[in-house]
């Protein structure tokens, strides 16, 4: 007797084409704040753990390179936060697809947010990889052609030494522009792609290509949600990484909210 298996999408997740994505109005990112805001604090403990890893990893980040004389590194590998956060993010992601959906969002839950597109999502991680390690050596070509390598003051010492530097405006002009391009090549690929594979069933690339398209039909919203994620984690930043607790997870459950708004369910 012969059977025959149909493929069934992990649960979840939905198929079928993609639809085209909707045009949202300008001032939208206000919105989705508001909401990722509500989902942040229906589960508080899950959010602010995932911020508290974050800023955790800020300080070892800080630590390593003082101990390997590496203080070049904290600045790129700081900025490298924005390039790898998108997919850091994907639990909080799923906590609040569940939320949206009625489900429960506990730990369990949210890591199946990692599991359901597993091998799509490992290859969305291996580019922003290599985004952020091309970035990080860059920066530290301009670093030493700016400064020498002889340049190595203390953890310390190191802001002010660096304001003492002829060369720092030269350095800060470059980095900015270099790392202002590689985040925008970032966000693009990443703001809505991400949050997709962990709906859909679909692959990195198409996911990729449709994340380009959200962004490039919504280019004035999404930049304007592009510059709020900048200044919450830059101001995050500013205290020795501990207002990644809070933003961190605002921003994440706000980037699902911004997914759905563009891309809504069939």
């Amino acid at each position: 007797m012969n059977s025959t298996q149909s493929h069934a999408p992990p649960a979840g997740s939905l198929e079928g084409p993609l639809p085209r994505p909707r045009e949202v109005p300008h001032d939208q990112p206000w919105v989705w704040l508001s909401a990722g805001w509500n989902d942040l604090w229906a589960n508080p403990g899950l959010g602010l753990t995932y911020g508290a890893v974050l800023a955790a990893a800020g300080w070892a980040l800080c630590l390593f390179a003082q101990q390997a004389h590496m203080l070049w590194v904290i600045l790129p590998g700081t900025a490298g936060f924005f390039l790898v956060a998108p997919l850091l993010a994907a639990g909080l992601y799923e906590a609040s697809r569940r939320r949206q959906a009625g489900e429960p969002a506990g730990w369990s839950g949210v890591a199946e947010g990692f599991r359901r597109n597993g091998s799509q999502l490992a290859f969305m991680g291996v580019v922003l990889l290599l985004i952020h390690l091309f970035w990080v050596r860059l920066a530290g070509l301009l670093f030493a052609l700016c400064f020498g390598p002889g340049f190595a003051p203390s953890l310390e010492m190191l802001p002010l030494a660096m304001l003492r530097e002829e060369r720092l405006i030269p350095f800060l002009i470059a980095g900015t522009a270099t790392g202002a391009l590689l985040a925008a090549l970032t966000f693009g690929i990443s703001a809505l792609s991400i949050p997709m594979l962990i709906e859909r069933d679909i692959s990195a690339v198409e996911a990729i290509i449709a994340s380009w398209q959200g962004v490039m039909e919504n280019w004035r919203p999404m930049a304007l949600w592009a510059g709020l994620i900048v200044l919450f984690t830059g101001l995050a930043l500013i205290p020795f990484f501990l207002g990644l607790v809070v933003a961190l997870p605002l921003i994440g459950h706000a980037t699902w909210h911004a997914y759905r708004d563009i891309y809504p369910p069939n």
